[in-house]
């Protein structure tokens, strides 16, 4: 933990110092904010009835689920100076919960505000690799977030910023972060030879950046509507899929660090989802931007009736197809183009990528054919290979106990699963596009769908006071959450918090015999809890205990070859 906090801080260090100098020459370095139409919206404008906030035909409400649900319509800036005026509370929220992790790994207010300087530079083209139609969106949204950290940077600078947050996340990915998971499977895997696909997106930012997730529902005035599942204030994509049953996932690839900003990959999928309704549209589109991290966007079209993965690097990209109707995707790449690379070839050895990739392909095997409710046990799994026991919150289990959202479409059916909190383990709420989006399919008994398309008499504008679950497709939440062992973890993972704050931060904390023996008995399988202990004692100078605690880390399944080495280092240092 600390070695990872020492190398984020000096990478980003050498970035402030490099480039301060330069800065003693600009006065500003904010970004042009884009030309938008006038418009009379002000927090007046929001009207409230039942628990819904409406402006327009648009709309914003919290489900029974403690899901947020948006419907927003309009051309852009409209879209955005909506959603910003209708989630304001959580946009702001949202902003203190980012800005308090950052607090938390960088607790230094002079570096933090210093910082600016660097990450401003680095960004000062972002604009220009963004279109009109999305800056234009993303500053009306800007409008709504609070003064309070100006110091950063205005708000349309720092919020467009805030957009290259999952790409800086995967570019930290290759210090040993974390890794997404997903599949997609069709014909003969499937249960009703339909697409089926499941994602865990496990981007952390603390638990109270991930308590209000947003289920957007996007009716723009170009291309196609769309669900995203996001958070306040979040223009981009890292989950969705689209009225002609399209979908968009993410997971990172092996990246060099970058050297200057391109197209953030959340704002090339937004445009992958609003603009294409095939895998070869959206990889023209894909091909179209530049970005500066490697990531696989694998993509489903109901259109195609099968899955693909575009992969893609800041200087080429590739399409992966399989040639089965199979599809399984974690942090490597698997095209023609980058397959033998040697970035790709370190990632595989180096980090957990493959032991992901082989169990989901297990997992897969074993419950053939497919469908949703199998997909979330799937994505909900914590074992290892061959059912091996990796502790609670191991990189290499499918489910790290951290997933933001975990996902299932059935594209072709226009129906979505999302996870209700805690990460993938509550209830998965089905959702079906067809009816958000001004239509509704006939279903038979016990919500099986006929098939037969009517015409919805319901308009957007009155969407806002029908509820459009479809309970009888809801599945349930996972039963760790009733047992034993998740109360084990919760208080597994507020020691661990506390000892991070420790090793990581220096920050004095409450440790004894009693709460050692209380940790390790809470997640005895897991190496990092071991590796945790070690990094204590070592600190401490008490090299024998430390020592000891390494090994029995190293004597658990290590989540890769990277933490496995740096264990190794911290024992030679107890030798030496």
């Amino acid at each position: 933990m600390k070695l990872l906090r020492n190398i984020l801080i000096g990478t980003l260090a050498v970035l402030v110092i490099s480039w301060l100098g330069l800065q003693l020459f600009y006065h500003s370095l904010a970004l042009d904010t884009p030309e938008v139409p006038v418009l009379t919206l002000d927090a007046n404008s929001v009207s409230v009835e039942n628990g819904t906030r409406k402006l327009g035909n648009s709309w914003y409400r919290q489900n029974q689920f403690g899901l947020w649900e948006a419907y927003i319509e309009g051309e852009a800036y409209e879209r955005g100076r909506t959603f910003g005026l209708l989630a304001e509370a959580q946009i702001v929220s949202q902003e203190e919960s980012f800005v308090a992790q950052i607090r938390k790994l960088i607790p230094s207010e002079w570096f933090l505000k210093t910082l600016k300087y660097g990450v401003v530079f680095f960004n000062r083209n972002l604009d220009e690799h963004v279109s009109q139609e999305l800056k234009q969106e993303i500053y009306g949204v800007s409008q709504s977030f609070a003064d309070d950290y100006d110091f950063i940077g205005d708000k349309y600078s720092r919020i467009l910023n805030y957009h290259a947050a999952h790409d800086i996340g995967h570019a930290l990915q290759d210090l040993s972060i974390v890794g997404c998971t997903s599949f997609a499977v069709w014909n003969q895997y499937s249960t009703d030879s339909s697409l089926v696909v499941g994602r865990n997106f496990d981007f952390y930012m603390g638990d109270d950046f991930a308590k209000d997730k947003v289920v957007l529902f996007m009716k723009p005035d170009s291309g196609y509507a769309f669900a995203s599942i996001t958070w306040a204030g979040f223009m981009g994509v890292v989950s969705g899929m689209n009225e002609h049953g399209l979908t968009v996932t993410l997971n990172a690839a092996k990246s060099a660090i970058p050297s200057g900003a391109k197209t953030p990959i959340p704002i090339l999928a937004r445009e992958i989802l609003q603009y294409a309704r095939t895998i070869d549209e959206a990889y023209v589109i894909a091909k179209s931007r530049k970005t500066f991290v490697s990531e696989s966007l694998l993509i489903a079209s109901a259109d195609d009736k099968a899955a693909a993965i575009i992969e893609k690097s800041p200087d080429r990209i590739d399409i992966y197809r399989p040639n089965d109707a199979r599809l399984t995707c974690s942090n490597h790449y698997q095209s023609e183009t980058f397959k033998n690379d040697s970035i790709n070839i370190k990632n595989i050895r180096d980090s957990d990528s493959e032991y992901r990739f082989k169990r989901l392909n297990q997992l897969l095997e074993a419950n053939f054919p497919i469908n949703p409710t199998e997909s979330v046990e799937i994505l909900r799994n914590q074992k290892g290979l061959n059912d091996a026991d990796l502790g609670m919150g191991n990189p290499k289990a499918i489910n790290q106990l951290l997933a933001h959202h975990g996902i299932v479409f059935q594209p072709e059916k226009r129906l979505l699963w999302i996870s209700t909190r805690p990460f993938q383990l509550g209830e998965f709420v089905c959702y079906d596009l067809d009816e958000v989006f001004g239509k509704k399919r006939e279903r038979g008994k016990g919500g099986k769908e006929k098939g037969k398309m009517l015409v919805d008499s319901v308009r957007p504008s009155s969407l806002g006071s029908r509820p459009f679950l479809i309970d009888s497709l809801s599945i349930p939440a996972d039963t760790f959450l009733s047992s034993n062992s998740y109360k084990d973890f919760l208080r597994y993972k507020k020691l661990k918090n506390r000892l991070f704050d420790n090793i990581a931060l220096g920050k004095a904390i409450e440790w004894n015999a009693s709460l050692e023996t209380e940790f390790v008995k809470s997640n005895p399988e897991s190496y990092i809890t071991y590796f945790m202990l070690g990094d204590y004692y070592l600190e401490r100078d008490n090299f024998e205990k430390a020592k000891g605690y390494y090994e029995l880390s190293l004597s658990k399944e290590v989540a890769s070859e990277q933490e496995r080495k740096n264990i190794r280092k911290n024992l030679v240092r107890c030798d030496e």
